[in-house]
């Protein structure tokens, strides 16, 4: 009998011990903008052992990842990341967008209902049209789950954090001041702590310098090292230092006073925390190398004190990590090929605009058909088109023939095209950064190397399809160390993270997890 009663009690320590280690205490999602295959493994002579060197050796390691929709840039990403789907779905179709009905850009996170907290930006996740991982645990644990949102940008902090989150925070171009808003509700305590060591309060003494030995190493055969001094001053101060290479420092701080104080991955009950480093150039542009390589250098310290303090406060065995990249580069390109004689010239959005309109004037009568653009998108008038009859289907098909015409013009998709045309590996990519509720009529895809210029508001940027590798890790709660060949999509990391929380997958989110 008293056999009988050991083996009892013993099975059930150790059912008992199965069901608190069956998931992991805390996720922790990493999401490093514009990070490189190419630059991670050109800089490793200049990394510690606690950081990238840790993460690609123990974790396991997809190579060759990619986005399946077009444009990319943070917003977008982020939001595919959380939600496992492409912009068609989750609505999330770039930063800035033009409101078709109000005739003006609207920023992908504002929302003049919820007022900033140590900001004057107003903001929620309301176009963020379907669920995030952090979103499908709180309902899953019945809100008794934790979730956090981090990042230096304000985009990047509210899409992470999904609609249920219970903070979010940024730091505040304006200010300089870590930042939130009431969306998530009351600010908890702990956020106090942060926004009292914010940047701001030490911005006017701090110069970016190479770190240690950043400036010695040159992976760059052709170029010459030149070491850096940078200041933040002027109205732009706070902007400038967020693409610096010492933004992840105070992100990491501020991650620090979420764990000790938030409460995340301090019970069995899994909680998620949403972190956003930065690895793009200084200003968005292609400046001397050493700022790149400094950038990098800092940003694997950071990763190994993050770890370092995961590992003390809950323990990386009991937290499941993945790390993966926006999938893009912010870099100005803008140059004169011409004197290298590659094909180039620029293409004028508004000028072309001006003609498009003139041209359907001239087949349907007088009338702005052409009601607004933005980036490489034209908006037509549908009310226009309703009042003279005329088939929207039609009026696009003339337009596409029309723009074919223009200098460096590479396609042009209508949106009776993208939605309804065949299907082709090219035309996927635009389908899924397309989202009829926001996106334009028209979209031109303009030739590589060739700069698309929007005289009215100033801007120019250079069109470049090169290949951009990034890799995708999984790290630390029952995580073997493999390096995995097969190309994988990033819509791939929801499904995973939401089978080993055991919870549902996003509701958009139709993919399979990894493994």
């Amino acid at each position: 009998m008293k056999q009988i009663l050991t083996t009892f009690m013993a099975s059930i320590a150790m059912a008992s011990a199965a069901q608190t280690t069956s998931v992991p205490r805390l996720v922790v999602g990493i999401s490093i903008d514009q990070l490189r295959s190419d630059y991670l493994n050109a800089f490793m002579p200049l990394y510690g052992e606690g950081g990238f060197k840790l993460l690609l050796d123990k974790g396991q390691v997809y190579p060759n990842v990619q986005y399946q929709h077009t444009p990319i840039d943070r917003a977008s990403a982020i939001a595919t990341i959380v939600t496992g789907t492409v912009p068609y779905n989750h609505g999330i179709i770039a930063e800035e967008w033009m409101h078709r009905s109000e005739l003006h850009t609207n920023f992908c996170v504002d929302d003049r209902q919820y007022k900033g907290v140590e900001t004057s930006d107003c903001s929620s996740p309301k176009n963020l049209l379907v669920s995030t991982i952090g979103d499908e645990l709180k309902v899953a644990t019945h809100g008794k789950a934790l979730v956090y949102s981090i990042a230096p940008n304000r985009e990047a902090a509210v899409l992470a954090a999904g609609h249920a989150a219970d903070w979010a925070m940024w730091i505040d171009n304006l200010s300089g001041r870590w930042a939130g808003t009431t969306y998530y509700g009351q600010a908890p305590s702990w956020f106090r702590y942060v926004e009292s060591s914010a940047i701001a309060n030490r911005i006017s003494s701090l110069v970016w310098e190479p770190y240690n030995n950043t400036g010695s190493y040159n992976y760059y055969l052709t170029t010459t090292q030149k070491p850096f001094s940078h200041s933040f001053t002027g109205d732009s101060k706070f902007r400038i230092f967020k693409t610096s290479g010492l933004v992840n420092e105070e992100v990491t701080k501020a991650v620090r006073y979420c764990m000790e104080n938030g409460g995340a991955g301090m019970d069995e009950v899994t909680d998620f925390l949403s972190v956003c480093y930065y690895a793009g150039d200084f200003q968005g542009t292609a400046t001397t190398t050493t700022e790149l390589q400094d950038t990098y250098t800092r940003l694997d310290e950071e990763l190994a004190t993050l770890l370092q303090r995961i590992d003390k406060l809950v323990g990386l065995d009991k937290t499941l990590i993945f790390i993966t990249s926006t999938g893009y580069d912010d870099i100005d390109h803008t140059g004169d090929l011409s004197k290298y004689r590659i094909p180039t010239g620029n293409f004028n959005i508004n000028r072309c605009a001006t003609l498009l309109n003139m041209y359907l004037c001239a087949m349907y009568g007088n009338g702005q058909y052409v009601e607004s653009y933005y980036g490489n998108q034209f908006y037509l008038n549908h009310k226009l088109l309703e009042q003279k009859q005329l088939k929207l289907a039609e009026v696009l098909e003339h337009c596409e023939d029309f723009l074919f015409q223009f200098s460096g013009v590479r396609d042009v998709f209508t949106a009776h095209r993208i939605t309804q045309g065949a299907w082709t590996p090219g035309i996927s990519a635009i389908r899924n950064g397309f989202n009829p509720k926001c996106s334009g009529d028209i979209i031109v895809q303009v030739s590589p190397g060739w700069n698309l210029v929007n005289e009215d508001r100033n801007t120019k940027k250079m069109q470049r399809d090169s290949f951009f590798e990034f890799p995708l890790i999984f790290f630390g709660y029952t995580i073997k160390a493999e390096r995995v060949p097969t190309p994988v999509t990033v819509d791939c990391i929801a499904p995973t993270v939401a089978h080993h929380i055991r919870i549902r997958a996003p509701n958009a989110c139709s993919t399979s997890p990894l493994f």
